[in-house]
C-alpha cells in the first residue's frame, strides 16, 4: 500500500522543468536583491577589499556580471549554464574575499558560518548541471 501511496504522489509531483524553473527563479532572484543593493549603494567597500588583498580595486566592478547580469540571464533561462558558472564564480570570491573567517564557525541554532554562501554556491552548481528546462525564453539552452 505505502508503495502505491508513494508511487501515485511521484506521478503527482513529477514535473522536473517546473522544479527547474523554480530553482532558477530562487537562486536568480534572491542574487538579484544582492546586485540590486550594490548600485544603490556602490561597490567602493569591495574595492577596498580587493585591494587590502593586494588587488586592484576597478574588479569589484565585476560584481555587477555576477548579481545583476548572471541573475537576469538565469531567470529568463538564456545562457543558463554559463551565466550559473559566473554566479557561482561570483558567490566563490565573495566568500574568499569576505567570508572565511566564518569556515570553522558553528552559529547558535547549529548552521554553519558558510551555510548561505555554500547554499547560493551549491545552487549555481546545481543550475550548471540541470540547465533551464524547458521554461525558458531561448531554444537550445537546457
Amino acid at each position: 500500500m505505502l508503495n502505491t501511496l508513494h508511487a501515485a504522489f511521484s506521478r503527482y509531483v513529477h514535473h522536473p522543468d517546473f522544479g527547474k524553473l523554480l530553482l532558477r527563479l530562487t537562486f536568480g532572484i534572491l542574487v538579484l536583491f544582492h546586485g540590486v543593493a550594490k548600485m544603490s549603494h556602490g561597490v567602493d567597500w569591495i574595492s577596498a577589499m580587493l585591494e587590502a588583498k593586494g588587488l586592484p580595486g576597478f574588479i569589484a566592478y565585476g560584481v555587477f556580471i555576477g548579481e545583476i547580469i548572471a541573475p537576469v540571464l538565469i531567470i529568463i533561462g538564456w545562457f543558463t549554464r554559463p551565466a550559473a558558472l559566473i554566479y557561482s564564480f561570483n558567490i566563490l570570491v565573495a566568500t574568499l574575499l569576505a567570508g572565511m573567517g566564518k569556515f570553522f564557525v558553528i552559529t547558535k541554532v547549529g548552521a554553519w558560518g558558510l551555510e548561505t554562501e555554500a547554499l547560493y554556491f551549491l545552487g549555481g552548481l546545481c543550475i550548471i548541471f540541470l540547465g533551464a528546462g524547458k521554461y525558458r525564453i531561448a531554444a537550445g539552452d537546457e
